[in-house]
């Protein structure tokens, strides 16, 4: 009699891998899943601040056209406020109104005059996250832009002469004694904009936005310096507001401080070193 034998069934290598693979597959999908849905909920990333831009005396928005291109190409809202240049009560009472309208966190910055006036308008605004005075005025209560420009500004002799530094026109509806002013062209050219190229300088200074003579008055209320983190950019070349004027703002302010080799103009001459600044105030606060 023949016995008959079963063939004994052998698994291949290659099926024995897949075999296992699966398996493998089967414990570590889910892991996997977890872990990536972990990382996820745990990851938020915050939407980058607006940067409010404030312009000084003498000047407009345009000033802040390197800063502003350099911003959005880095992904940034930029507004640039309208500052009248009236006197600094109304002046930041326009930029806290403008403030208003903007959602989320703002990074505030202002230049020269305008510095006076956001320290004002930014007062109480819990979503202003930082304050960037570039060559600016951080005045305290009672205190004026003249008093604080510096022994040896070239706004100096305007205490006694007004006339030696600016033009003086009147405009309607002025208050009592108010006129508007204008830097005279050729101090504007060589000593308010030192840095700039001649040329360049002088079209500045022929369009230049008139500031009232209420610009000069007394800072009012608390200043926002007091409660909001400041960071300062100061020009060591400055005319207007003399390097060690910004140095005893900026250090009253606990602000940090960058020094650039410029003139009260920085923002025209150097503005990527400006946008620098206002970029690390926006990771560091926003």
């Amino acid at each position: 009699m023949h016995l008959v034998r079963t063939p004994r069934v052998f698994k291949s290598r290659p099926t024995r891998l897949v075999a296992v693979a699966a398996a493998a597959a089967a414990t570590l999908i889910p892991m996997l899943v977890m872990s990536s849905g972990a990382a996820t909920a745990g990851t938020y990333h915050r939407p980058k601040p607006t940067i409010v831009l404030v312009h000084g005396a003498w000047a407009d928005s345009s000033s802040w056209s390197g800063e502003i291109a350099r911003l959005q190409r880095d992904g940034y809202s930029v507004d640039a406020a309208p500052n009248p240049l009236r006197d600094v009560s109304f002046d930041a009472a326009y930029l806290k109104d403008f403030l208003s309208t903007v959602s989320g966190p703002i990074i505030l910055v202002g230049h020269s005059y305008g510095g006076a006036v956001m320290s004002s308008a930014a007062t109480g605004n819990p979503n202003v996250k930082a304050l960037v005075y570039v060559d600016g005025f951080a005045p305290d209560t009672g205190e004026t832009i003249g008093a604080l420009s510096g022994a040896d500004s070239i706004f100096a002799p305007a205490a006694t002469d007004p006339t030696s530094v600016l033009r003086l026109v009147p405009y309607p509806g002025a208050a009592a004694g108010a006129v508007d002013t204008y830097v005279l062209t050729n101090l504007f050219i060589t000593k308010f904009a030192n840095g700039v190229p001649r040329r360049q300088a002088a079209v500045l200074a022929a369009s230049q936005s008139p500031a009232s003579t209420g610009t000069f008055g007394p800072f009012p209320g608390t200043p926002a310096w007091k409660t909001i983190p400041s960071y300062y950019v100061l020009g060591t070349l400055d005319n207007a507001i003399t390097p060690d004027a910004q140095e005893f703002m900026a250090t009253r302010a606990h602000a940090q401080i960058t020094r650039i080799k410029a003139g009260h103009l920085g923002l025209i001459t150097q503005p990527g070193a400006v946008t620098n600044v206002i970029e690390r105030a926006a990771k560091e606060r926003g």
